[in-house]
């Protein structure tokens, strides 16, 4: 397992979908998990820092899993099976659920849970970027592999 972070949220054009970009953090990988538009939302808010005046879905979530005394501790992305990514909540106490990664995301910006990843999802998915190129390189890079990527390329 790998600790991730969230790099950010982009939308895939054409097809206008969005996708969420994970970081290794000790290595030169990054995960792209195509998500919900709605789940996307979510995940951009947390990682930007942004509160809704009432809970979200989300929100509700995190507040029933504390007040259940049982809160993320953390997240696996834990499985990636014909395209699809699998992913589960690690409970306090040891319990897991079984999750969509963009829910276990979700949940993971808004609790500061760090989230994992298999070492055979980043083999078969993640794309490398070297080291040595610069930031603006990285995002240049990206916004070429994104514009010409198809979740079918994942099947």
């Amino acid at each position: 397992m790998k600790l991730v972070e969230v790099f950010g949220v982009r939308i895939e054009m054409p097809g206008n979908q969005p996708i969420v970009l994970l970081r290794e953090l000790e290595g030169s990988r990054y995960l792209p998990i195509w998500v919900g538009s709605a789940e996307a939302s979510a995940i951009s808010f947390a990682h930007q820092g942004i509160e809704s005046s009432r809970p979200l879905t989300h929100d509700l979530m995190v507040n029933l899993l504390e007040q259940l005394k049982h809160p993320v501790e953390q997240i696996l992305i834990s499985d990636l099976r014909d395209g699809v990514f699998y992913a589960e909540l690690v409970l306090v106490g040891g319990a897991r659920v079984s999750s969509r990664p963009s829910d276990a995301i979700a949940l993971a910006l808004k609790t500061k849970a760090p989230i994992f990843c298999a070492d055979g999802v980043l083999n078969e998915a993640g794309i490398e970027i070297e080291d040595d190129q610069s930031p603006e390189d990285q995002v240049k890079e990206f916004r070429e592999f994104l514009d010409n990527i198809s979740p079918e390329d994942f099947s």
